[in-house]
């Protein structure tokens, strides 16, 4: 297809299809979050601090050592039905089974022979859930090259992530682990983790399938890898030469910093909320159903603040207020100014928390995908070659990588202040308070400094609106007035009109 081609139209419908996969997105966000991982991993498997943060580091590293072979397979693949979609089909099956024996612990099985049983689980869950989630990220810049528009359709695709995100959260916390006779203490049922995974895994398999199936149509329309014959040392220069792009630096330096924060704080959330706040599993239920709508709102914020502010004073913004919502309702139980746990106005604050917090992420998270989608233009302007697929996973290596890092250092944290190991299953868990305030006094600081100077470093990121026209521009200059081909109309009704453009039915 020529660069000179219009890409689609885009109607809700698209928009909708397109996000609706990113709901698998949202199911490997609980199932395999430092939040839930760590706190099984201890607390119900009964593994030791270190091996966990271990285990957990390890298999994010070869993720993200892997993810750039497959943006890069994705960009060159060549077939009939593209370069995106032969992958996403086929990652289905290996993420549903891989999340299914992720926590359908065996049983008996020595500690050794357990962390090799679970790092073997998650390598093959997020190697299986890169082949998915890069080729689907990276057919955004394509679907929607206009600089506002794009932000629209990537809005949706955060918004299905966190309803995924979302609705496995509740189903875990209100529904697999509620208590019984036999458990007292819900959140330590390795049953109800065992039931949890198979529900994840039929989730993330549908969603996966109708987002493939829906997007497939606009295959004519997007881009075919070029034929090439390249040697690997011509090929390791070219990968340079992307991964160069200042722009595409700066915010991989802010997720560098930032991402070291985040996981710190998902790994150390669900000691957090059980024995900091004294929640039960389905207290965190509740507050998180109240937090839902948080998603919507972000959809609709996004686009809105991103015209009047443009993207990167935009993510500013938000990464700022979103670093004080983090600290706000910690900072008032250290001073003394919040109720007693057990007070019916601690949910109520941490829900409004957790709300305004969730808002602003999403915004953030919608803000960031589309500055890696300008980014794809603006690589292809200085290299000559679309590589939508390398550039969005090398977005997402960093922050994976610092993401272990900071659940290794969770975990690190968690030995300094004594926490301690092992499952508890009577009536009453009591972790010291000492401990939990040591735990808040450590955690909460280094997580908002890092979060700043991750701000200061997006400072130089470089592309605007005009600098994203000019390079549409130049692509446009570029591939000549070559004619686009004459495509035949979906069977749905769509047509497309001229030179590609896809018009939805009525």
């Amino acid at each position: 297809m020529s660069e000179a081609a219009i890409a689609p139209r885009l109607g809700l419908r698209t928009k909708i299809a397109y996000g609706l996969g990113s709901v698998a997105q949202g199911v490997g966000g609980v199932a395999l979050s430092t939040t839930t991982i760590t706190y099984y991993l201890v607390r119900v498997v009964g593994l030791p601090f270190a091996l966990v943060g271990t285990v957990i580091m390890v298999s994010l590293v070869i993720d993200a050592v892997l993810d750039p072979a497959i943006g890069r397979w994705s960009d060159t693949f060549r077939s009939r039905w593209g370069r995106r979609h032969p992958f996403m089909y086929f990652s289905a099956v290996p993420i549903a089974l891989a999340t299914i024996f992720l926590w359908r612990r065996p049983e008996g099985l020595p500690t050794e022979a357990m962390a090799a049983y679970v790092l073997a689980m998650l390598i093959v869950l997020r190697l299986a859930g890169g082949l998915y989630q890069i080729p689907s990220d990276a057919l955004a810049p394509e679907l929607a090259p206009d600089y506002h528009e794009r932000t629209t359709l990537l809005a949706w695709r955060w918004f299905f992530f966190l309803f995924g995100l979302v609705v496995l959260t509740v189903l875990l916390n209100g529904v697999f682990l509620r208590r019984d006779a036999s458990h007292p203490l819900g959140q330590n049922d390795p049953a109800g983790y065992a039931s949890f995974g198979i529900a994840a895994a039929g989730v993330a398999f549908v969603s996966m399938i109708v987002s493939a199936a829906a997007t497939q149509r606009y295959i004519p329309l997007l881009k075919q890898a070029p034929e090439r014959s390249q040697s690997t040392a011509q090929s390791t220069r070219e990968i340079l030469r992307i991964l160069s792009n200042p722009s595409l630096l700066a915010v991989m330096g802010c997720g560098l910093i930032g991402g070291i924060a985040s996981g710190i704080q998902m790994s150390l959330m669900g000691f957090m909320s059980y024995y900091f706040w004294r929640l039960t599993p389905q207290v965190v239920a509740i507050i998180t159903i109240v937090a839902a709508p948080a998603g919507l709102l972000g959809v609709v914020a996004a686009p809105i603040l991103s015209r009047l502010l443009d993207k990167k004073m935009t993510m500013i913004t938000v990464f700022l207020l979103s670093i004080f919502s983090g600290v706000v309702p910690v900072a008032l139980r250290l001073l003394g100014l919040l109720p007693p746990n057990g007070s019916p106005l601690i949910p109520v604050i941490l829900a409004i928390d957790l709300f305004v917090t969730a808002v602003l992420a999403v915004i953030g998270f919608v803000i960031i995908s589309s500055m890696i989608a300008d980014v794809a233009e603006d690589a292809a302007v200085k290299t000559g070659v679309r590589a939508e697929g390398l550039l969005f996973a090398a977005n997402g290596l960093v922050p994976k990588i610092t993401a272990g890092i900071g659940g290794m250092v969770g975990t690190m944290i968690l030995a300094f202040v004594h926490f301690p190991a092992g499952a508890a299953q009577g009536a009453v868990d009591v972790v010291d308070p000492a401990v939990m305030r040591n735990l808040a006094l450590v955690s909460t600081p280094a997580g908002a400094v890092l979060n700043l100077i991750a701000v200061g470093v997006l400072m130089f990121y470089r592309i605007d609106r005009g600098a994203h026209e000019a390079n549409l521009e130049a692509l446009r200059l570029a591939a000549g007035d070559a004619t686009p081909p004459i495509l035949p109309p979906p069977a749905d009704g769509s047509t497309f009109g001229e030179a590609g453009a896809f018009t939805p039915p009525l």
